[in-house]
């Protein structure tokens, strides 16, 4: 049984399309997250605090939302919600270049984030459906690829196009990046595994996988520093006199999360979720106090500077690398079958909530007298803790009530 186990074919058609699907889809995301701060304070002169705030909001009807698709997504048909999901989504990029206030820019920014948190909830249990069981370790792990491909050219993409050409030839791009995916997504075949015959419950559990909290607090903690991180690197990166490449750090960290996450979901499926979930959040810690400390280097020392910069992007990437396949799998083995959605849904509701309080706090911080030297510490406070409570109740927790 072992052997046959291990002949199941992962790479199948509709795998792959799923899989260049949401490259695509994240390419037009990352795209536009280091270029939206810089847009609205060159267009719409914010503070930082401001940009946080308006930036958030994408994040916040994200995470509201997601509780929400999760239920539908368990009830019904997943492929035709996520197909109309992802045109709704790439439909809302056409606001951005047509928004003239700030209180438009706001609006179209929530409109979307409710599109967005839709269709990486859908895309995320879809793709579940898709493959075998006993690669779902392995698979989540490619899958999370294509996200991390996105991280690696998008945001090097789009702060290059900023260089030569004006902000809307970059929503432009997002918008055709995303028609072209939609194109790949129609492709994908699933088999239908929800039996709409069988009723299921209005009660408050159908929205939010009880079991995975205490997970998912450490995911939230995690959140934090990550929202700081891929929000404010730029501005920080010129801040520290790193006037152009900054780019390169978003490659960089990619190619960190592309080099840890096939390792981890192999791991994930040998039954080492819980030490790959400490190791990367252990080596996310050290890698966001050398980040926090960049800022009190004198800039006589600055080809160190630009080395330790672009050594912690690759490090943040193979820690964060770790933890995303495993976070994700822990939340999918605490689930029954017929509540992968909302398995799913708490999942990434939980890294939602995080990256909307680092976008927040760090704008604040930003704005203090600490700078971001103190934001990205307070990133590392949150990681800290987020460790110790892993190690002592969330892990714990999980390898007494996972399912499988």
């Amino acid at each position: 049984m072992i052997k046959n186990k291990n002949k199941e074919e992962l790479w199948t058609s509709s795998f792959i399309s799923a899989c260049i699907g949401n490259f695509l889809l994240f390419f037009a995301f990352y795209l536009l997250v280091p270029i939206l701060p810089l847009y609205l304070i060159e267009e719409f002169h914010s503070s930082k605090l401001m940009v946080g705030v308006i930036l958030s909001s994408y994040t916040l009807a994200a995470l509201l939302i997601r509780p929400i698709s999760g239920f539908i997504l368990d009830m019904f048909y997943r492929k035709p919600i996520y197909l109309l999901a992802y045109l709704l989504f790439v439909v809302s990029f056409i606001g951005y270049p047509l928004a003239n206030l700030l209180s438009t820019f706001l609006f179209i920014r929530i409109l979307h984030g409710f599109t967005f948190g839709f269709v990486t909830t859908a895309g995320n249990s879809f793709i579940v459906d898709i493959m075998p069981a006993s690669r779902r370790g392995e698979g989540l792990g490619y899958f999370g690829i294509s996200n991390t491909l996105s991280m690696a050219f998008g945001p090097m993409t789009s702060l290059y196009m900023h260089d030569y050409y004006n902000f809307d030839i970059i929503f432009y791009t997002a918008i055709a990046s995303g028609l072209l995916g939609l194109l790949f997504a129609i492709r994908i075949k699933s088999t239908n595994t929800v039996d709409r015959t069988v009723k299921q419950p209005m009660a408050f559990d159908r929205f939010f996988l009880f079991k995975g909290f205490k997970a998912g607090l450490c995911l939230l903690l995690m959140g934090i520093p990550y929202g700081m991180i891929v929000t404010y690197i730029a501005i920080f990166g010129k801040e520290l006199g790193i006037q152009s490449g900054v780019g390169v750090f978003f490659s960089l960290m990619a190619l960190g999360l592309i080099t840890s996450r096939v390792l981890a979901g192999k791991l994930v499926d040998k039954g080492k979720l819980t030490n790959v979930v400490a190791t990367g959040t252990l080596i996310c810690l050290l890698s966001m106090l050398l980040l926090s400390g960049l800022g009190q280097l004198n800039s006589e020392y600055y080809t160190l500077i630009v080395i330790l910069f672009y050594s912690i992007s690759l490090f943040l990437g193979i820690g964060y690398g770790l933890l995303f396949p495993a976070y994700n799998t822990l939340f999918v083995n605490m689930a029954p079958n017929n509540r992968r959605a909302t398995a799913s849904s708490t999942y990434m509701t939980s890294w939602d909530f995080g990256i909307g309080i680092g976008l927040i706090l760090g704008g604040w911080l930003a704005d203090s007298n600490g700078g971001l030297p103190l934001a990205y510490f307070g990133g590392a406070i949150a990681t800290a803790i987020s460790y110790l409570y892993f190690k002592s109740i969330a892990g714990p927790h999980f390898v007494k009530y996972k399912l499988r």
